[in-house]
């Protein structure tokens, strides 16, 4: 396997998750989003969409995190990331997918670079904007999480899709400043999560490419 990685990406940190709570190391190559290196044809040739995360495996090449993930758990099912239940794999699906679909695509460093080439917004513009959608999701998301409140997880008592997704979507928060104050749940979810090794391992400041 290689995957394709850049420290900050909050959809390639929930593959590093994945893939660690997996026990999986595949070879990682880097690619510098800030510095463009997505757009070169060499990386193209691999994810015409020019986005990180992507996973080669074999002969086969995965893009976007949320069908990566899936693969995963299909093709290397222990520990398994969705519950047993249709009903309970479709809870957990929906909350991963309220951060995948709802609030990540409009905070994605090409919307923010597009708010400022296009519409001349700001710094402090384009900072509250991505505030501003993170606040709109996690109400939502917290509300959910507190109705199924059953164990340390967004689901029981050992991480599911719902946890790959919210703890990466939680560090962006904590680049931006922002309290968990408003969600205890989302807090109290991140804080036992993100002492898990494999949840740590997969923390952006450990990666090797890695900057301040």
């Amino acid at each position: 396997m290689i995957l394709y990685d850049y420290f900050r990406s909050s959809a390639a940190y929930r593959v590093r998750i994945a893939l660690s709570l997996k026990g999986l190391a595949p070879e990682r190559r880097f690619v510098h989003l800030r510095k463009g290196e997505q757009r070169a044809a060499q990386f193209l040739d691999v994810n015409p969409q020019g986005l990180v995360p992507a996973l080669v495996d074999g002969s086969q090449v995965f893009t976007q995190s949320l069908a990566i993930i899936e693969y995963l758990d299909e093709t290397h099912p222990q520990p398994p990331l969705l519950p047993a239940s249709p009903g309970d794999r479709a809870w957990v699906r929906s909350v991963a997918q309220a951060i995948a679909c709802d609030i990540h695509p409009i905070d994605n460093l090409r919307v923010l670079i597009h708010l400022k080439d296009a519409f001349g917004a700001d710094q402090a513009a384009r900072d509250e904007w991505y505030r501003h959608w993170i606040r709109e999701g996690f109400n939502a998301i917290e509300r959910q999480l507190v109705a199924r409140a059953t164990g340390p997880c967004c689901f029981g008592a050992t991480p599911t899709l719902a946890d790959v997704f919210l703890i990466p979507q939680v560090a962006n928060a904590a680049r931006m400043d922002m309290t968990l104050d408003p969600w205890p749940r989302i807090r109290a979810i991140n804080d036992h999560c993100t002492a898990l090794p494999a949840f740590a391992a997969a923390h952006p400041t450990r990666q090797p490419d890695a900057e301040p």
